[in-house]
This record gives structure tokens, C-alpha cells and sequence, in this order.
């Protein structure tokens, strides 16, 4: 398998949707995650009680605390469903320390919920993110998403960095089901310039992850937010033990991992000053 000279980059979003946080618990679980293989923290604007929230003050404190014991890549969210604005959903671009962010490329079901990201919210999102020195992980659920951001991106209607970042997004019932099948068809459209990760959420094994990275992908994101199993009879206590999961995997694929300052290097950022 020829990688190039890049090696994986492991993101983690250890925050399921809902779940109250413990800042320092939280710090504690990703600096061990690092130590494991993780190189980017991946957190919505959340209260202590897990509700999303235009506030961003308590994500900066779990960050500042991750920050204060990791060298983790920062990455904020933009996403969630909620009521919030567009201009809200971007408040966490203004956190000193954010190196990267999500940025949806369109509008989907998750569940009976309805998720939207209309193409003014795409383009207010990308070019915060290009004023802010932000780079955008694009998250797509679906083939037509791609489709969306290339026509944004070739008629100029919004600046994004380059080369650009997609993370193929499978498993919430309404988009793209994680087959095989589902996977080759949304990686070819995936422009031969671009990056390529995946996200599986609800996995319950690595069968899927593992074809993913066996194709080229530059980065997978696990973590609690998509799911905790380590396997179909058993769920992790906390992030780390997933992420040694993975690594159980790449080491046997003979692959390696990018540590966060390997991984700024493969993305094209660099670490926002403390």
C-alpha cells in the first residue's frame, strides 16, 4: 500500500451529543488520546451541561485545558443541529487558539432531524474561516455536497485554503451508508487535488475505517461523538481506548500515525501562538 509520505491523521471527537463536561476530565482523556496516535480535538460550542450554544466561553475553558497538557491540533465545530444563526455556529472561529473547523457542505436529515446548511450559510462559513486563518475540514454527507463546494469554489463565491480538506461523512441514517460501495462512489469525486478523510458514525467495528485507509484516506475521525465501541460486544470507558483501537489496526496495516505537529505540516497550518 502506497502511502506517499504522509502518514494518517487521527482526528478525535470525544464529546457525545448531549453529555455534560468535565473540562479537566476531558483534557485528561484527549492528552492520553495523543499519546495514543490522535492528532486533532474535535469540539462543538458546548455549556457544561453538553446543549450547544452561541457561548463559547466553556468550549475555550476545555480547550484551554487540553491546550495546557497536549499539543492536540485545535479543531471547532460550526455544526450541530439547533436554532442557532449561521453567524452563531461561526462564534467558535473566534477563538484565539483555533487552527481548524468544520464547515457542512449541505443540507441533509440526521435521523428525523433536519440539518441545514443552505449554500449562504457555506459561503458566510468559509470565508470567516479564510479571514480567521481557520482551515475548514468540509463535511460531507452525501455526493451532491462535493458537487456544492467545487461550483462555490470555481465560481469564486467564497474563499477557501488550499489544497481543500473533505471528510466523508457515512452512517447517519439520511446520508451515505458506510459500504463499500457508498465509499468508492463518494471518493471519486473527491477532486485530485484535494485531501480525503472519513467519518463512520455508529461504528460498531473497523472493517469500514480500515478500507478507508487502505484506499488513500489522510485522516479518519473517531471518538464518542460518532461512537464508543471498540468492537460489536464492547464499548470504551473513555476516547484514548478507542484511539488505541485504531492504532491496533494501522500497526497492523503497517501504517503510521501523524503526530499533531506531523499532521499541521500535512494540512498547511501552523500553531496559533500561546
Amino acid at each position: 500500500m502506497d502511502r506517499g509520505k504522509n502518514k494518517l491523521i487521527v482526528s478525535l471527537a470525544p464529546v457525545p451529543a448531549g453529555a455534560p463536561i468535565d473540562k479537566d476530565a476531558l483534557a485528561e482523556d484527549v492528552t492520553q488520546s495523543v499519546l495514543e496516535g490522535a492528532a486533532v480535538c474535535h469540539l462543538h460550542s458546548r455549556l457544561a451541561d453538553g446543549s450547544l450554544s452561541p457561548n463559547t466561553s466553556y468550549m475555550e475553558a476545555c480547550f484551554d485545558a487540553i491546550r495546557d497538557k497536549s499539543p492536540v491540533i485545535v479543531q471547532t465545530s460550526t455544526g450541530g443541529v439547533s436554532d442557532m444563526s449561521i453567524e452563531e455556529r461561526c462564534n467558535p472561529l473566534l477563538y484565539a487558539y483555533a487552527e481548524s473547523a468544520s464547515l457542512n457542505g449541505g443540507s441533509t436529515n440526521l435521523g428525523d432531524l433536519l440539518y441545514i446548511n443552505t449554500l449562504n450559510d457555506i459561503r458566510y462559513c468559509a470565508d470567516m474561516s479564510y479571514q480567521k486563518n481557520v482551515l475548514p475540514e468540509i463535511e460531507v454527507f452525501d455526493i451532491g455536497m462535493i458537487q456544492n463546494i467545487m461550483k462555490i469554489v470555481k465560481q469564486k463565491e467564497a474563499d477557501f485554503h488550499k489544497p481543500l480538506m473533505f471528510n466523508l461523512v457515512f452512517g447517519h441514517r439520511g446520508g451515505m451508508e458506510p459500504t463499500i460501495d457508498s465509499l468508492v462512489a463518494m471518493k471519486s469525486f473527491v477532486p485530485e487535488d484535494a485531501m480525503w478523510g472519513v467519518t463512520h458514525y455508529g461504528r460498531d467495528n473497523w472493517t469500514f475505517l480500515a478500507a478507508a485507509i487502505a484506499m488513500g484516506a489522510q485522516l479518519v475521525r473517531i471518538g464518542f461523538e460518532d461512537s464508543p465501541y471498540l468492537d460489536e460486544d464492547r464499548t470504551a470507558d473513555f476516547n484514548y481506548q478507542v484511539v488505541k483501537g485504531l492504532r491496533k489496526l494501522t500497526d497492523a496495516m503497517g501504517v503510521d500515525l501523524a503526530s499533531p505537529q506531523e499532521a499541521r505540516e500535512i494540512l498547511g497550518i501552523k500553531k496559533k501562538a500561546q
